[in-house]
C-alpha cells in the first residue's frame, strides 16, 4: 500500500493550513527582566557613611559607569553616595591631620623632657603660688607641658590665679580676651602688689580656653607671671599676707589708679569724646581714693614730707582730670590729659614708696608713661597671651 503524499502548500492548494493571525506571537521583550537597582550605588552610600569613605568613592564611580552601560536604576543614589563619601573623606583627612599635628607636637615635647626640671603637672592642678617650667622656656606655645617646681629653684613662670571663668563673649573673641586680660592684671596686682619690685623682664601671660576646648567643657583661666627673659629664682609673691597694713592699703589704691589709667577708650578722642570724659571721671575717682589713703598716713613716722608732696601732685592731677571730664572739644580734652599726666612725678612717688618701705626702682614702663597723651593700653612690663 502506498503512503499518501501531502501536496505542497501553495496559494491554489486548498489543503494548506491557514497562516497565523497577527498578534498570536509573544509580545516584544517577552521573557526579559526589568532593570534592577545597582548594588554599587547603595554600597557607595552605606560605606561612605559608616566605615570607609574612600572606598565609597570607588563604589560610587563604579555604580555610575555600570548604570550608564546597563540602564540600571540608582543613579541618584550613586550620586548621593559619591558626594557623601567625598565629604566624609575630607573630614577624615582633616581629623587625621589634626591628630598627626598634635602627635608631632607631643613627640617634640617628649624629646625635650630631659631638659626640663620639675614634675609634670596638669594645668587644671596648678594654683596661685605654684612655680613651673616649660620645654624650651616657650610660654607662647599653644599647648605647653608644665612642670611644677619649687619656686626657690630657677623657673619660667609663677601662677597668680587659677579660676573658672564664664565670660559673656565667645572664646577667642576680642571681648573675651579683654575680660581675661583684665582678670589677670587684677590677679597680678593682688598677688605681687608692689609692681615696682617686679623684675623688668617679668611679663604677664594668661592661658584661656580655646573654642574647641570650651566645647569640651574647659572653663579654666590660668594667670601667670612669666620670667623666661632671664634666669629667675624665688617667689614674686607680695600680697596681704606678706605686707604691712599701711603698705597694702597704699599699693591697693595706687594699683587701682594705674589699672584705670591703662584702660582708655579704644577710639581716639576725636571719635569718642563722651567715652573719654567718662574715663576721666573714673581716673578722678581712683585718684581720690589714693589721696584718702595717703592722707591718712601722714602721721606715720617718716611719712609726712613724702605723703604731703604726693598729695599735692594728686590734687593737681585730679583737677586736670575733672576739667578733662568737662571738656567741650577733643583738643581741650587732650590739653587737660597732658596736664593730668604731667602733674604726677615718678620721683615724688619714688620718695613716697621709700617712706613706706617699698621698692624705689622706677620701672621702665613708668618712665615712658608721664606726659604721653596716648599711653600704651597695657600696664606693667607687658601683656602676653597663649
Amino acid at each position: 500500500m502506498s503512503t499518501p503524499q501531502i501536496p505542497p502548500p501553495g496559494p491554489g492548494n486548498p489543503w494548506a493550513p491557514p497562516s497565523p493571525l497577527p498578534g498570536w506571537g509573544p509580545p516584544p521583550g517577552y521573557g526579559a527582566q526589568p532593570p534592577g537597582l545597582n548594588g554599587f550605588a547603595l554600597a557607595s552610600l552605606l560605606v561612605g557613611l559608616l566605615c570607609l569613605p574612600p572606598l565609597g568613592i570607588v563604589f560610587g564611580i563604579v555604580a555610575l559607569v555600570q548604570i550608564a552601560k546597563k540602564g540600571e536604576k540608582g543613579k541618584a543614589l550613586a550620586i548621593v553616595g559619591l558626594v557623601v563619601s567625598v565629604l566624609m573623606t575630607g573630614l577624615m583627612v582633616l581629623a587625621a591631620d589634626r591628630v598627626v599635628t598634635e602627635l608631632r607636637h607631643r613627640l617634640e615635647s617628649v624629646s625635650e623632657l630631659t631638659e626640663v626640671e620639675g614634675e609634670l603637672a596638669d594645668v587644671d592642678d596648678l594654683r596661685a603660688g605654684d612655680c613651673f617650667n616649660v620645654p624650651g622656656g616657650d610660654l607662647m606655645d599653644e599647648h605647653p607641658l608644665m612642670y611644677r617646681i619649687d619656686c626657690a629653684l630657677v623657673h619660667h613662670g609663677e601662677v597668680t590665679e587659677s579660676k573658672l571663668m564664664d565670660p559673656k563673649a565667645a572664646p577667642e573673641s576680642v571681648e573675651a580676651d579683654l575680660a581675661y586680660e583684665d582678670e589677670c592684671w587684677k590677679a597680678q596686682d593682688a598677688y605681687a602688689m608692689d609692681t615696682w619690685a617686679l623684675p623688668a623682664f617679668a611679663e604677664m601671660y594668661y592661658f584661656a580656653p580655646s573654642r574647641e576646648s570650651w566645647r569640651q567643657g574647659d572653663r579654666r583661666l590660668l594667670c601667670v607671671i612669666g620670667t623666661t627673659g632671664e634666669e629667675h629664682k624665688g617667689s614674686l609673691r607680695q600680697d596681704l599676707g606678706t605686707l604691712k597694713p599701711e603698705q597694702a592699703a597704699f599699693l591697693r589704691a595706687a594699683n587701682s589708679v594705674e589699672f584705670v589709667l591703662s584702660r582708655p577708650p579704644e577710639e581716639v578722642v576725636d571719635e569718642a569724646l563722651a567715652e573719654h570724659q567718662a574715663w576721666a571721671r573714673e581716673v578722678y575717682a581712683a585718684l581720690g581714693e589714693e589721696a584718702k589713703v595717703v592722707g591718712g598716713h601722714t602721721s606715720l613716722p617718716g611719712m609726712e614730707k613724702a605723703a604731703r608732696a604726693q598729695l599735692k601732685e594728686i590734687e593737681e592731677a585730679r583737677a586736670a582730670w575733672q576739667r578733662a571730664s568737662q571738656a567741650k572739644t577733643p583738643a581741650d580734652f587732650d590739653k587737660q590729659w597732658d596736664r593730668a599726666l604731667g602733674a604726677l612725678s615718678p620721683e615724688t612717688e619714688q620718695a613716697l614708696r621709700g617712706a613706706y618701705g617699698l621698692s624705689t626702682q622706677i620701672p621702665p614702663w613708668l618712665e615712658e608713661y608721664p606726659g604721653d597723651s596716648e599711653p600704651d593700653s597695657g600696664r606693667g612690663p607687658s601683656r602676653e597671651a597663649a
